[in-house]
């Protein structure tokens, strides 16, 4: 069941490149850097993601980032996700995430899966939003 909205953010994709072509079977890195709010702080996200095109035409995607205040309150995460291409030339990306912290303010996210919706722009633009997932 989904539970309560953890986050949001918002920001750039900062970088993307190809990985492989091998056989017609794409697979690509991309990373981002975003600002937001993670169980009410105000947080800068960073995070690089590989994606794989399936023959359905949609994506495969797995990726792992770190979360920070600016007081230097730290939480690593790791994600996984299936993407499904958008009219505006971008990736709507739904999946699960997975965080690990020692930081009190970030404790409660420790053993706790979430789900996201992360959404990109043709021209570069990400946002998303974070549930628990009970």
């Amino acid at each position: 069941m989904l539970g309560e909205q953890l986050g949001t953010i918002s920001g750039e994709m900062t970088g993307l490149r190809v990985l492989s072509a091998d056989g017609g079977h794409a697979v690509t890195e991309s990373s981002f850097t975003a600002t937001g709010t993670l169980l009410g702080e105000a947080v800068k996200d960073m995070g690089t993601y590989e994606s794989a095109l399936r023959p359905d035409g949609t994506l495969y995607g797995e990726g792992q980032g770190i979360t920070m205040t600016q007081a230097g309150a730290t939480v690593t995460w790791h994600g996984t996700g299936v993407g499904h291409f958008n009219e505006s030339g971008g990736v709507n990306w739904r999946g699960a995430i997975f965080y690990e912290t020692a930081a009190a303010a970030f404790a409660r996210l420790n053993g706790t899966a979430a789900v996201f919706e992360f959404d990109t722009e043709e021209g570069g633009k990400v946002s998303g939003a974070i549930f628990e997932w009970k």
